[in-house]
């Protein structure tokens, strides 16, 4: 998103209660990634609805009203050691696994002008296509094919094809150089699915996720967001139920020269609740993962629309149950500017 001047008065008694009362339900939700919840099952293969660091700088800033669309490609590769037993997509057993994503997502929505309880609405949906490739030293099984029979080893499979839906909509507030932002969004598994591959696009099951986000912006060049929430994970196909989970996205920025700017990013991933209806063989399980890099960012208009770009990336660890490693974000936004006379 691009920078917002800050405007309006000086935040009254009530403007700071808001902001004091997020404060506290983002440090609790903080919190959750410090205390170790019970023992239980991971994230069906670290395979969660929610990829970190969709959220950076400018999160919860407003925006011009109107149509837009977000062009976005998320890459990713990782690793898991050979020794320690991983789950891929779709619930497969491995062990030693390299994990390689590309996935172009587009999300058209639209910001109305109306006011929604004194805030701004915004809503989209999001779609998507992508390619995973997953080489492993060995299958131990399939959800579908438990026996442990037969162990398949150095597999290599690749996998592509449209992803899941994800209806999105945030309602937000602009209180002086203070931003805040309430969002909701869900997976709906029309994406295409195959338990029995180790490398298939869509997740298979159905996913809720609501959280508050922050902005500060003070136009002085200097800005900071961060995004917190928490994802319900519900059955898939084969009655596996993924845990609750939570995530913590945030983004700082300097602007460097108008309208380029600069900073940092970073994510926190946990799995707050165990798993039900896992293959027992799993044991103990917990997702989790980190990540820090730098971003960078610039916006300009040509003609009646409004760009937006932002390239960001994120060296992993900490990492448990899923593939540490690299990702990146690169987003262009392209949004309607309006006439004079439209406003």
């Amino acid at each position: 998103m691009s920078a917002q001047d800050a405007r309006g008065p000086q935040e009254d008694d009530s403007e700071w209660a808001w902001i004091a009362s997020l404060g506290r339900m983002l440090a609790l939700a903080l919190g959750v990634f410090i205390i170790d919840p019970a023992i239980a099952l991971a994230d069906e293969g670290g395979a969660s609805f929610w990829v970190p660091g969709q959220y950076a700088s400018f999160a919860a800033s407003k925006t011009d009203s109107g149509w837009s669309v977000d062009l976005e490609t998320y890459v990713a590769t990782g690793r898991q050691s050979t020794g320690t037993v991983a789950v891929a997509r779709g619930g497969t057993r491995v062990s030693g696994r390299t994990q390689t994503l590309d996935i172009f997502y587009v999300t058209p929505g639209y910001t109305f002008d109306t006011a929604v309880l004194d805030g701004q609405l915004y809503i989209g949906a999001t779609f998507g296509y992508g390619w995973i490739d997953n080489k492993v030293d060995s299958v131990l099984s399939r959800p579908l094919r438990r026996s442990f029979s037969t162990t398949e080893t150095n597999v290599d499979e690749a996998g592509w094809g449209t992803v899941d839906i994800n209806p999105l909509a945030t309602l937000k507030w602009e209180l002086g150089v203070h931003n805040l932002m309430v969002y909701a969004t869900g997976n709906i598994p029309t994406g295409y699915f195959d338990p029995n591959s180790i490398s298939t696009p869509g997740l298979g099951f159905w996913a809720v996720d609501g959280g508050l986000g922050y902005t500060y912006d003070g136009g002085n060049g200097l800005e900071f967001s961060v995004v917190a929430g928490v994802t319900y994970n519900f059955e898939n196909p084969w009655s596996w139920q993924s845990g609750v989970d939570g995530h913590v996205d945030v983004g700082a920025s300097w602007m460097v020269a108008d309208p380029f700017y600069i900073g940092a990013v970073g994510y926190l991933f946990k799995q707050l609740s165990g798993d039900v209806g896992a293959p027992t063989e799993l044991a103990a399980h917990l997702s989790r993962v980190a990540g820090a890099g730098p971003q960078i960012g610039w916006g300009f208009r040509t003609g009646s629309v409004a760009v937006d770009v932002n390239l960001r990336g994120y060296a992993e660890f900490a990492a448990q149950n899923r593939p540490e490693g690299y990702t990146a974000w690169f987003t262009v936004t392209l949004s309607q500017v309006k006439r004079k006379a439209d406003k």
